[in-house]
């Protein structure tokens, strides 16, 4: 990142000190500040806003879309012609400047305008705080973003639509506003923690994206016998290479008749692509049918397997999920298939195999698409080839698969969870950080 100008105000030839600034009466003062620190308002902090037009043949354009706001970063201006600017194209950036979205403030499209960004031309649906004389810029974005501003600006939002606050409800907010030895100091100390917070993140974000990748290799070493290979060898028994068709291994399978028009609150329940969350059917959010007849519909029984058939997101195609006796005795909509697996292969042997590489590579390699909609039906799961152990070694499986798995869950709770205390830790540092208490800490 470009190094930020020390002094934004210089450049505009503004001089406006703390002393100067408008003060918040006592009365008016959100909380008790540290000694030397003051409350002043937004138009104390702020340069005024300044119009630029577009020039020449092309410019660059920041609008709230442009704007990252997890990472809270410009990550995508856009190069457009000057002759389709926008109408809202017409607000001046400086490198230094915190750029806030003044339409739904809540969802935090905020940047930082660093060097390589101070050439582009912004939406006047963005605020654009300069930062006096009296303000480091680094503090002014940490501040911008933090929960106060945040959520006090939201209280302002108006319209329905877009949701919107206006550029008074910045300029007539209460800021906290330390010495600039104090900011300084304060955006040292939140930058450190920060930086190992996101060093903390990124280790994470790995773990998480790994998840997938070793889940998938886990399910093809089970499903070509890798998995079990130390307990055949133990057990002084050969790899079997009976492989069968689908088809031969079930007792059943039937698409699914309820339709979207068929739902109502009350009557029979039924599974629909959205309750095929995971390896199990997830009960939130049932709908039911008209009919509550259920000589009706076909019914699920323990251990069925449902497989999601057509849908526009080939990731959905093919996931399942298995029967439990929580889902027994429910009906399942039109773009659910049902497998009911016959006597010669464990329930969750044939769920595992349906949600690995081995299975998917072959059913989308039969798969058709029209209109954007992935589609498989039953003469195309039917045709898929599966390894077939005998018993014994379909439940040592299994078991095996249960427990990596599981543990493979875990680690990614961990991680999510992790990712969910960093933000958390994020807001508790910058709510210390402007109510003066790391300045304290760093005193101390």
């Amino acid at each position: 990142m470009a190094r930020p100008r020390k002094n934004a105000a210089e450049v505009q030839d503004i001089l406006l000190t703390p002393d100067e600034s408008a003060i918040i009466p006592v009365e008016e003062q959100p909380y008790p500040l540290p000694e030397g620190w003051k409350w002043v308002k937004g138009s104390s902090l702020l340069g005024p806003q300044e119009s630029q037009k577009p020039t020449g043949d092309f410019f660059y354009y920041i609008d709230i879309d442009a704007i990252d706001n997890k990472q809270q970063k410009v990550t995508s201006p856009k190069e457009i012609s000057v002759s389709k600017a926008p109408s809202r194209a017409s607000r001046k950036v400086h490198e230094g400047d915190t750029i806030f979205s003044l339409v739904r403030p809540y969802l935090r499209n905020i940047a930082y305008i660093d060097f390589s960004l101070s050439n582009c031309i912004a939406s006047t649906g963005l605020y654009i705080c300069t930062p006096l004389r009296c303000t480091n810029s680094r503090f002014l974005y940490w501040l911008m973003t933090s929960e106060y501003v945040v959520m006090g600006l939201n209280k302002f939002m108006k319209g329905d639509n877009s949701p919107s606050i206006r550029k008074d409800d910045i300029e007539n907010f209460p800021f906290p506003l330390p010495p600039l030895d104090d900011q300084q100091r304060i955006v040292d100390c939140i930058e450190s923690l920060f930086a190992k917070l996101d060093e903390a993140r990124e280790k994470a974000e790995a773990v998480l994206d790994g998840f997938e990748s070793r889940k998938a290799a886990i399910l093809h070493k089970a499903f070509t016998g890798e998995l079990t290979a130390k307990w055949r060898e133990i057990r002084g028994i050969k790899k079997e290479d009976n492989t069968a068709k689908i088809k031969n291994i079930l007792s059943d399978i039937k698409y699914g008749t309820s339709e979207k028009s068929d739902y109502t609150y009350t009557g029979l329940p039924v599974i629909r692509i959205p309750n095929i969350t995971g390896s199990i059917v997830d009960l939130e959010d049932l709908k039911f049918l008209k009919s509550s007849r259920s000589s009706d519909y076909d019914l699920v029984e323990r251990n069925d397997i449902l497989m999601i058939r057509s849908n526009g997101s080939r990731e959905l195609v093919g996931k399942c999920a298995l029967v439990d006796e929580a889902i027994v005795g429910k009906a399942y909509a039109s773009f659910l298939i049902r497998l009911r697996p016959n006597p010669t292969i464990n329930p969750k042997y044939l769920l595992g195999f349906l949600s690995s590489s081995l299975a998917r590579n072959q059913l989308f390699a039969k798969a058709k698409s029209s209109a954007g909609i992935n589609n498989i039906n039953s003469k195309e799961i039917c045709s898929v080839d599966i390894w077939l152990p005998d018993m014994e070694e379909q439940n040592e499986i299994v078991r095996i698969l249960d427990s990596l798995l599981a543990t493979e869950q875990q680690i990614k709770e961990v991680a999510e969870n992790v990712l969910n205390q960093i933000d958390v830790m994020k807001k508790a540092i910058l709510t210390k950080a402007f109510r003066g208490e790391l300045t304290r800490h760093i005193h101390n």
